[in-house]
């Protein structure tokens, strides 16, 4: 737990400790990726606002290096803009809980997110493929007729939640339910902005992954790329 707030800090550990959870707590930003290599987290409850180191840095590198870029995150801060939330998840947080909250609420985000990255960690399936990608869980290595493409943490599971679901039409709030891992409550603008990544990244997108007006997005091979 990264929480500069001496009081708030000892409440959710408190918490966490009632629902069997045990936790270490870092006051200052600085200290947060060494203990995160020494240590190796199974979740890290994050604040934005931090000494020495912010909080959507530390979820940056924390996301770049990776020993790291699996453990989930979630970030706990006073910050309610929409912008922050879409710049926190965007850079790969899991969930967003704003402040002030409820601990029981925090506790059972824990679960959730913890459940869901269980669930990602236990599937026996490693390599995914659609035409010319081919995506490496275990290495988290994506390529693109056999070279290396360059993706963030988000952008890499909403490419393999679309491979994994080919043919399905899929709306925006499952997918920020399933892959970004919080309630929708309406915004779907970040669900746009990477979907428009990933077509640029990769042109085979711009043909086969098809928007379903007013809903949300398919997959389907189409000839040309099954050739």
């Amino acid at each position: 737990m990264v929480e500069d707030d001496q009081d708030i800090a000892e409440l959710i550990a408190h918490h966490l400790g009632k629902a069997g959870y045990a936790s270490e707590v870092v006051h200052a930003g600085d200290k947060v990726l060494s203990l995160v290599q020494d240590e190796q987290p199974s979740l890290i409850i994050l604040d934005l606002m931090l000494p020495g180191q912010n909080g959507l840095d530390i979820c940056r590198a924390i996301r770049a290096n990776p020993r790291s870029s699996n453990v989930p995150i979630i970030i706990v801060t006073a910050k309610t803009e929409e912008t922050d939330r879409i710049i926190g998840l965007e850079l790969g947080a899991d969930d967003y809980v704003t402040k002030p909250f409820s601990p029981k609420e925090l506790i059972s985000r824990v679960g959730a997110v913890l459940r869901r990255a269980n669930r990602t960690n236990n599937t026996t399936k490693s390599i995914f493929e659609f035409g010319p990608i081919k995506i490496d869980v275990e290495s988290h290595h994506v390529e693109l007729d056999g070279r290396d493409v360059r993706l963030t943490a988000k952008e890499f599971l909403l490419l393999k939640y679309f491979i994994e679901h080919e043919g399905r039409v899929l709306s925006r709030d499952v997918l920020l339910s399933d892959v970004w891992g919080y309630t929708y409550t309406g915004g779907t603008r970040t669900v746009d902005v990477h979907v428009r990544h990933l077509r640029e990244k990769f042109p085979v997108l711009g043909r086969d992954l098809v928007t379903v007006k007013q809903f949300g997005y398919k997959l389907v091979k189409s000839e040309t790329s099954s050739q």
